[in-house]
């Protein structure tokens, strides 16, 4: 079976009712948790980017709660894990602003915790890769807003 282009479906799509519109989400939902997820975002939080935002900030805090620091390998996993969720939740939002928030808050949350960062290279490198997109995701945004993410992002050096 070949896949249809994006605008083969996006015409498709301008074809069917909204009854069949509404059966089709409602199927693609089923199938996989993350369209589920998305499906969520776009209806219930979309709106809300603040709101949205603070959710995913909870979530980490648990998730750096959760982390055993009994050795660093289990420390490295649950960090890994983390960036997958922050990773996830951006591509359901597309907006730079919200993922560079999460990114930052990722850092300085990482910063602050009992994790010795420069003492593993694996949980080093993953702190430097963040650094790096924030850095790159900076240069896409207004001038003012670069201003004040840039002011937080010179706090993690």
């Amino acid at each position: 079976m070949n896949t249809a282009s994006s605008s083969d479906l996006k015409e498709e799509l301008k074809t069917l009712k909204p009854a069949q519109l509404t059966e089709l989400c409602l199927r693609l939902a089923r199938f996989k948790k993350e369209n589920k997820e998305l499906l969520t975002y776009l209806l219930f939080e979309a709106h809300n980017e603040e709101g949205y935002i603070a959710g995913v900030k909870k979530e980490i805090d648990d998730l750096f709660s959760e982390i055993n620091l009994s050795h660093l390998y289990f420390a490295k996993k649950s960090l890994r894990k983390i960036v997958r969720v922050i990773n996830k939740y951006s591509r359901y939002s597309g907006i730079k602003q919200t993922e560079i928030e999460l990114r930052l808050y990722f850092c300085i949350t990482l910063k602050h915790s009992e994790i010795p960062i420069h003492r593993n290279t694996v949980i080093s490198n993953l702190y430097n890769s963040q650094l790096k997109k924030i850095d790159t995701l900076l240069k896409t945004l207004h001038e003012d807003l670069q201003y004040d993410y840039s002011k937080v992002r010179a706090s993690l050096n």
